[in-house]
């Protein structure tokens, strides 16, 4: 494949396919390919894709579409979550080149090298059992926070998730090499690392030599704090369950580590919780909750909510409605329900109406709003560190988060860029 020396991405999904994305990018850099935006012409165009929903699939079906209406001679290559679980799916879209699953990724080089515009699509994908290293990744250029991904895979079974499926058991890099990384990030100029996987509470997992090794994600932030050059640390989603007290309590009493949490709880019902396998009750999410706020009553805290699951009655739903709205969090990210292949979600009944699934997902969002607007309010005359981001949008603003997760937009100002700058929240 000598002629295909362009190439554009486009990425679906979680801060780790980011991650994963930029570092494929950097590798086909590496090897002579010149990056270009998604909407420009290109030799070779790869979407990493996500399956935790339905809308996910579907919009990898329609960027493979767009490609082939602009540049029907290029290559298209799939890979990420979708490419592993439904591989045949994939290569029987029209236009697709080369579907890599969960273990070949990272192999894109040498596949291109063999690759040409042909009939049928290429798979190349392996059991998910036999994945079972774990690759470094983070993104750079791409944002103002890098995220650097630590750990991959998950051993939990909940019932709605493809996940492990898709990425295999839990396995982590090592403290030591994570603290490479991130000192050649500070050496690049990067001022905030988002940490990021599948289960990152349970980083820690993995082998060394062939020997288990034993470390943690509180032993990963203790050492992570004494880097010189990086001025944030965010945690990007850690299961209420493997949220310790001792992190907390470390947060709350570090400069670089910020005071924003991301937890999921997905459902504010017990029974529900209990159908979806979930490893906690409610009760221990409050729990973490108001030891958060006891240690740093200004932290953000950003919930993950599943609406529509299997069973969940209007009661159910009722319930997660008034956990959430009395519970002093900040805002929800809202999943509706969407039936994935291989769950065991697909036995429990009854079925929740997709129209009413909509409509609890119309309810959260707009409690989620009112959440963050009284957020914001408690913190108006507050001077606060803001960390703008690199590149301006289209309209001439510039955006920037504060520590505990304000978004700020202010007209565009280049000495700003990638650069902390005291802020008053109006």
């Amino acid at each position: 494949m000598t002629r295909a020396k362009s190439v554009a991405f486009h990425t679906l999904g979680c801060k780790l396919n980011f991650s994963e994305t930029s570092t494929i990018g950097r590798m086909l850099e590496n090897d002579g390919f010149v990056k270009k935006d998604f909407d420009e012409q290109a030799d070779v165009y790869v979407i990493n894709t996500c399956s935790v929903t339905d809308n996910a699939d579907k919009e990898c079906r329609q960027l493979v579409r767009r490609i082939q209406r602009r540049a029907p001679e290029s290559l298209v290559v799939i890979t990420g979550c979708y490419a592993q679980l439904k591989p045949q799916e994939i290569a029987s879209i029209e236009g697709v080149d080369l579907v890599l699953g969960a273990a070949e990724k990272f192999n894109i080089v040498d596949h291109l090298k063999e690759l040409t515009k042909g009939d049928s699509a290429k798979i190349c994908s392996c059991d998910i059992e036999d994945v079972n290293t774990f690759h470094s990744s983070y993104s750079v250029n791409d944002r103002t926070r890098t995220f650097l991904k630590v750990q991959d895979g998950c051993d939990y079974n909940c019932s709605f998730c493809t996940i492990p499926m898709a990425r295999g058991i839990s396995r982590s890099d090592s403290v030591a090499n994570v603290l490479i990384n991130v000192r050649e990030l500070a050496a690049s100029g990067v001022k905030e690392i988002v940490l990021t996987g599948v289960n990152l509470g349970d980083f820690g997992k993995g082998l060394i030599g062939g020997k288990k090794r034993e470390e943690s994600f509180y032993e990963l932030i203790q050492e992570l704090d004494k880097v010189e050059g990086i001025e944030r640390y965010r945690i990007s989603s850690i299961e209420p369950n493997l949220l310790s007290n001792e992190i907390i309590e470390f947060v709350a009493n570090s400069k670089k580590f910020m005071p924003h949490f991301h937890i999921p709880l997905q459902s504010g019902s017990n029974d529900v919780l209990a159908l979806m396998r979930r490893r906690y009750r409610r009760e221990l999410y409050a729990e973490k909750v108001a030891l958060i706020k006891q240690f740093m009553p200004h932290a953000c805290i950003g919930v993950d909510v599943i609406v529509g699951f299997p069973a969940e009655s209007d009661a159910h739903f009722d319930d997660t409605y008034q956990f959430l709205h009395d519970l002093d969090v900040s805002y929800f990210h809202v999943f509706t329900y969407s039936e994935r292949s291989n769950t065991h979600a697909l036995e429990i009944k009854p079925v929740v109406p997709v129209n009413i699934r909509n409509e609890r997902n119309k309810a959260l969002r707009n409690l989620s709003h009112k959440k963050m607007q009284y957020f914001t309010a408690q913190h108006v005359g507050q001077t606060r560190k803001v960390l703008f981001e690199r590149h301006s949008n289209k309209d001439g603003m510039m955006e920037g988060y504060t520590d505990n997760y304000i978004k700020i937009t202010t007209p565009h100002r280049s000495e700003w860029e990638n650069n902390l700058v005291d802020w008053e929240i109006r």
